[in-house]
């Protein structure tokens, strides 16, 4: 199956991103036996030119986006270009997703001889030394901070467009929007940065990249490898739904990003400010 193919290929999976289940739901005034949707989770082994390189812990839905978006911000591949295809293959233990790459990308990640186990939680476990934790991202020029208005509608457009959370809870999502609060693309996932390689991987396979000089909206903290990604991916605001870290202030300052955290009904922090040269 080639990668440029448009559309979902997480979609001819047989496992859905959903469950249901016989719950019992317990209350003071007693106890009801009822259904419940859950969010599946399955292991998903990332494969490059036949070789194991990750196994994270995913919504089973969106993986192509998802495995273009975590090669891209991991650095294995520096353009979609060097994608040569891309294959989606169940097994009883979970999802391979198999992926043939030009030869300088596949040395590239030979060279870095990474192997990580990802949780849900995971982000840059599995790195080899302190010094590879530091990312290597530009210094991008200064984008005008988002207004107080433009936030909060986007804000209440993410959660009103969060399809799995509505139906079960339990997962992330990561929304582009426009310089008008427009909802451009939004993927979702039990792990906050799975969520956000996904956005950033259908960005770059539906060749949206113009649509960056608008912004994106998590529905999780932002931790220091979501400025990361973010700043890899050009993205010049990032809006957080709960707060940052102090690593991920000190990056979005390095990078010259705006991040906004804590965004709540008539509330919403400015942590990093960017700055004109």
């Amino acid at each position: 199956m080639q990668a440029n193919q448009s559309g979902n290929l997480s979609e001819q999976l047989a496992v859905q991103a959903t469950h249901e289940e016989s719950v019992i739901v317990r209350n003071p005034e007693g106890e009801l036996a009822q259904s419940d949707w859950i969010a599946e989770e399955v292991a998903v082994a990332l494969v490059y030119n036949g070789i194991s390189h990750a196994v994270m812990m995913l919504t089973p839905q969106d993986l192509a986006d998802f495995a273009m978006g975590f090669s891209l911000t991991e650095g294995i591949l520096t353009s979609t270009k060097q994608l040569r295809s891309l294959e989606l293959v169940e097994s009883e233990l979970g999802i391979e997703v198999r992926m043939e790459i030009a030869t300088e990308a596949f040395v590239n990640l030979k060279q870095r001889r990474r192997q990580l186990s990802g949780r849900t939680g995971c982000g840059i476990c599995g790195l080899e030394s302190l010094t590879s934790v530091q990312p290597d991202v530009a210094i991008r020029d200064a984008h005008p901070m988002l207004s107080y208005q433009l936030i909060e509608k986007a804000a209440a457009k993410l959660k009103g467009s969060q399809q799995i959370q509505s139906q079960c809870g339990a997962v992330h999502a990561a929304a582009l929007f426009d310089d008008n609060a427009e909802l451009v693309s939004i993927r979702e996932d039990v792990g906050r940065h799975n969520a956000l390689d996904k956005l950033l991987g259908a960005i770059a396979r539906n060749k949206q990249e113009d649509k960056l000089a608008g912004f994106v909206l998590v529905s999780s903290r932002a931790s220091f490898e979501m400025v990361s990604k973010a700043a890899k991916c050009g993205i010049h605001t990032l809006v957080a739904v709960s707060a940052p870290t102090k690593m991920a202030i000190t990056l979005a300052k390095q990078a010259n990003m705006n991040l906004i955290g804590f965004v709540r009904p008539q509330r919403q922090v400015v942590y990093v400010q960017a700055v004109d040269a």
